[in-house]
């Protein structure tokens, strides 16, 4: 490609890289966009996920919310668009919980959230409202939790189900935003940015690891988990860190979970039940033999047929340098289901069948409070649109979005400043997260 001339030069083809070129190339309009990435489109990390979605998020300010808000209005769009060809489910998500104290935290956080900008907050002591589709309902009592839920644990004394949450095929999605933007003129190059050049201050353009040049005027870093090492090849330092998160998918051959249920999530520290045996065969891991905590998870996954279950827990949150493939936890797909099991107890019949397992995860891209870079950074013409973290699919409609009003003018929202990479110099917002909760599930 030596000698080549773009516009708009965007590193990594990943979800965030996608919709920022379906943004720029079919809804903005702009010409001469390329997508570099030496792997496969929406590979890496991208196709690696839970695909969920959700608007419940802490604060402090309701930026986060109105984020994903907003990108749920685009994953609507689209849905509409297409005919729902990537089967948008809206079942919410439930968290679950047997610690009466938990109770009062729901309703103070629901409120709050609620009050964000993400819905009306109910309670109730009968049950969930019926025709919900925002907000939130924290059902109290264990009857009404055995009434809704007639498989979760008996000790379940209170539920919150939130409403504008769900999942999708993520990557039948942006492979059509991928082809979308393709028909509108963007070029998809395997290769690797590994530098840039500028002149009077500006970019002038980029050099691939191939040895082919390609002058632009301005370069998007969506690299993904690789954004530090993209960031470093500009002599930029980002202030974002990776840590590994895994998920495994098995089958429900009994049945025991409807497939029409929400996202579950067991919110109470979990002790996992092991035989003598496997806990000496297990003394080498004393993570997996005292308490862990809260936050296991699962959902149905169509799956040609087959009752699949997908199955979440992160308690390693170290760290970790980008090695791919990530290595696998031996010891996690069976863990995800034992702790599945103090909440869905009948999930013990699920217990060694590792063969008819498959775990598989990615890197989560993150700045310390959890909240994504979007917008200017570095010399004239480079851009960011990283550390979306386990987000990525559900706020890369809305981040890419953004990403193309930054780059090509026009009206920003209200909470764009949220997300630029400059906001480390505003006192006031390292103030506001000098704590931050980070909101992961």
């Amino acid at each position: 490609m030596s000698g080549t001339t773009a516009e708009i030069v965007i590193c990594g083809a990943g979800a965030a890289g996608v919709a920022a070129a379906w943004h720029l190339a079919v809804r903005r309009g702009a010409r001469g966009v390329v997508l570099v990435d030496e792997r496969e489109p929406l590979s890496f990390t991208s196709d690696k996920g839970t695909e969920a979605f959700r608007n419940w998020w802490p604060g402090p300010g309701d930026a986060m919310v109105a984020l994903m808000n907003r990108s749920i209005d685009l994953l609507e769009e689209v849905a509409r668009e297409t005919g729902d060809a990537f089967r948008l489910q809206r079942r919410g998500y439930v968290f679950l919980t047997a610690e009466p104290s938990r109770i009062a935290e729901w309703r103070e956080a629901a409120r709050a959230t609620c009050a964000r900008g993400a819905g009306a907050f109910r309670e109730s002591t009968t049950g969930a409202s019926a025709d919900a589709t925002s907000g939130a309902d924290l059902v109290v009592g264990r009857e009404a939790v055995r009434r809704a839920f007639p498989f979760v644990t008996g000790d379940a004394m209170a539920f919150l189900h939130v409403r504008r949450c769900g999942w999708l095929e993520a990557r039948r999605m942006y492979g059509w935003m991928l082809e979308r933007a393709q028909e509108a003129g963007v070029v998809l190059v395997r290769d690797r940015v590994v530098s840039a050049t500028f002149s009077a201050g500006r970019l002038e353009g980029v050099q691939l690891a191939s040895g082919s040049r390609i002058a632009a005027r301005a370069l998007v870093l969506a690299a993904g988990p690789l954004l530090a090492a993209a960031g470093r090849a500009l002599d930029l330092e980002l202030p974002v860190f990776n840590e590994l998160h895994l998920k495994v998918a098995f089958d429900d051959v009994e049945g025991v979970i409807p497939r029409d249920v929400p996202m579950l999530i067991w919110t109470d520290p979990v002790r996992l039940e092991w035989s003598s045996v496997e806990r000496r065969r297990l003394a080498h891991r004393p993570d997996l033999l005292g308490e862990l905590p809260g936050g296991v998870h699962l959902r149905p996954r169509d799956d040609a047929g087959r009752r699949t279950i997908l199955g979440i827990w992160t308690w390693d949150t170290r760290p970790r340098d980008v090695v791919w493939p990530p290595e696998i936890d031996r010891e996690y797909g069976e863990a995800v289901v034992r702790g599945l099991t103090r909440m869905i107890p009948e999930l013990r019949r699920c217990f060694g069948r590792a063969g008819a397992r498959l775990v598989d995860g990615g890197y989560y891209c993150k700045t310390r409070e959890n909240r994504p870079l979007i917008g200017p950074v570095g010399g004239a013409g480079v851009w960011v649109l990283g550390a979306l973290s386990g987000f990525g699919i559900m706020a890369s409609p809305a981040a890419g979005e953004l990403l193309a009003a930054h780059l090509l003018g026009g009206p920003l929202p209200p909470w764009a400043g949220a997300f630029r990479p400059d906001r480390y110099e505003d006192p006031a917002y390292l103030e506001a997260f000098r704590d931050p909760t980070g909101g992961q599930l």
